[in-house]
């Protein structure tokens, strides 16, 4: 007497669900194809953020121009997405993802172009202009990895999904730190030196092209059916339900959500401070290692792919959002204080080994956030619960770069790293406070159990209540018994 229930399975129909009939879950194919490439064009915009500060001794020579000057090259990006959020998130709300997509990667390939007329010393404002383009690109890349996996995948690899979409961002910033110190040496001979520059430019510009002609080619809206119960939901609603102004309006009256975007601008605004100067603190103790600064900043880059990728499947399997959200944040801590204390002891694998440290966790925190922000904000828009976090890490990220550097020129690395694990010590507090009221998977749950007691024998739905039943007076029972009883999520009772 019992259905099965419709299972998400693997396919791509062109028909979608008839008006006024409930949408038939399934997945598409072509889901992996959408985050793979959006993982590739956010790597190589990724790329050019950082390119700049991994080898920054080298550019101040190059354009003759001061370190703080090259260390805005970096902070261009988080000053551009401030402003530009806002208008951003409104057109992903309104025209959709592949949109965004395409304008992404337009201006990520049109930036790339702009630099390589920048190759003589006299013009460092074209390269900044070349770099403000690609700032402009990254509003329309950072606040799209939960709204891809939720838009294209199913709850049970939603958040594996985010990993990898995120992944491709920090793989960008390894390959950032990494190749600018092999392409580009430090020469004293400027026309050498612009000769090998050119050579970076010219190869970051051909792969932004092909990515955007890719994009043009494979990128699309959304899948014939939604992945998901939660996604069903969603699309049900009619379009004119929607509001911009009282979404934003909602997102910011859910103190859970705000509490969330303080830590993660704490701990996001902390790993561009680190990444922006991680060449200045290096060279400072260990000169002309420019090679190894940038192995360094692949080392904290890498460990933090893993992190993020270990994270996004830990939560789909155990959807434990708060408490590995928390882990994750005292580790990172940890980390900062050992990195903070290794730095000067003058030995470069102790550095390396902290440094992977602190990568695992501070950079495997970052899909983390993503995917908590769309629990507690659910049935809000993804890209701009993310679009908000990221504004907080901009902000925060801006504040640290230029406080830490000031720090570090008057009172050396040690001081300006301590600066950071304070910062970092507040946002583990504020984690603390953060209920973890997971909107979407309540979602998801509500639908699956419709559809079972729509399709179960009376009789089989009737003892099934009163096991439930019986089960709630059990919990009850424990929890007036035992008080910890309380914090033992819903779904391990």
């Amino acid at each position: 007497g019992v259905k099965p229930v419709p299972g998400e399975v693997e396919a791509e129909t062109p028909n979608g669900p008839s008006p006024g009939v409930p949408p038939e879950v399934r997945l598409s194919l072509r889901r992996w194809a959408v985050v793979l490439l959006f993982s590739c064009y956010s790597l190589c915009n990724a790329f050019q953020w950082i390119q700049y500060g991994s080898i920054n001794n080298i550019f101040v020579h190059f354009y003759g121009v001061s370190t703080f000057a090259i260390d805005w090259l970096s902070m261009c990006y988080m000053l551009t997405y401030i402003p530009l959020l806002f208008p951003v998130a409104w057109l992903l709300d309104k025209r959709g993802l592949r949109l965004i997509a395409l304008a992404g990667s337009a201006f990520n390939c049109l930036g790339a172009w702009v630099k390589l007329g920048s190759m003589k010393p006299h013009l460092f404002p074209v390269t900044v202009l070349g770099q403000v383009i690609c700032s402009v690109a990254q509003v329309f890349i950072l606040g799209m990895p939960s709204r891809i996996a939720s838009v294209w995948f199913g709850s049970h690899e939603v958040s594996t999904a985010c990993s990898i979409a995120v992944f491709g961002n920090q793989l960008g910033i390894a390959v950032g730190f990494v190749l600018p110190p092999v392409l580009v040496p430090n020469l004293e001979d400027t026309e050498q030196l612009a000769y090998h520059i050119s050579i970076m430019f010219f190869i970051t510009a051909a792969v932004a092209t092909v990515l955007f002609i890719l994009v043009i080619i494979v990128f699309q809206e959304k899948p014939p059916f939604p992945p998901s119960r939660a996604q069903a939901l969603i699309q049900l609603k009619p379009p004119e339900e929607y509001s911009y102004v009282q979404s934003i309006l909602r997102l910011l009256r859910n103190t859970n959500f705000v509490l969330l975007i303080v830590a993660y601008g704490l701990n996001t605004g902390c790993f561009y401070a680190l990444s922006t100067l991680l060449n200045r603190m290096v060279i400072q103790h260990y000169p002309g290692e420019e090679v190894n600064a940038g192995r360094i900043g692949l080392t904290i880059v890498v460990s933090g792919m893993a992190g993020a990728l270990l994270s996004g499947i830990w939560l789909d399997k155990t959807k434990t959002y708060k408490q590995t959200t928390l882990v994750v944040y005292i580790m990172s801590l940890g980390g900062l204080v050992a990195y903070t204390f290794t730095l000067s002891l003058g030995h470069l694998w102790v550095v390396f080994v902290t440094a992977g440290i602190l990568g695992f966790f501070m950079t495997g925190y970052l899909p983390l956030g993503f995917e908590f922000a769309a629990e507690l904000t659910y049935p809000e828009s993804e890209g701009m619960s993310s679009g908000l976090l990221n504004v907080s890490a901009q902000v925060f990220g801006i504040i640290f770069t230029i406080a830490q550097g000031k720090i570090i020129d008057h009172f050396g690395t040690q001081a300006g790293n301590l600066f950071l694990c304070s910062f970092l010590l507040l946002g583990t507090f504020i984690t603390v406070f953060i209920k973890a009221d997971l909107r979407r998977q309540q979602a998801n749950l509500d639908g699956e159990q419709t559809d079972i007691s729509r399709d179960v024998h009376p009789a089989l739905l009737k003892q099934s209540v009163s096991k439930a039943g019986k089960k709630h007076k059990i919990s009850s029972l424990l929890a007036r018994i035992l008080p910890f009883w309380k914090t033992v999520p819903p779904s391990t009772r």
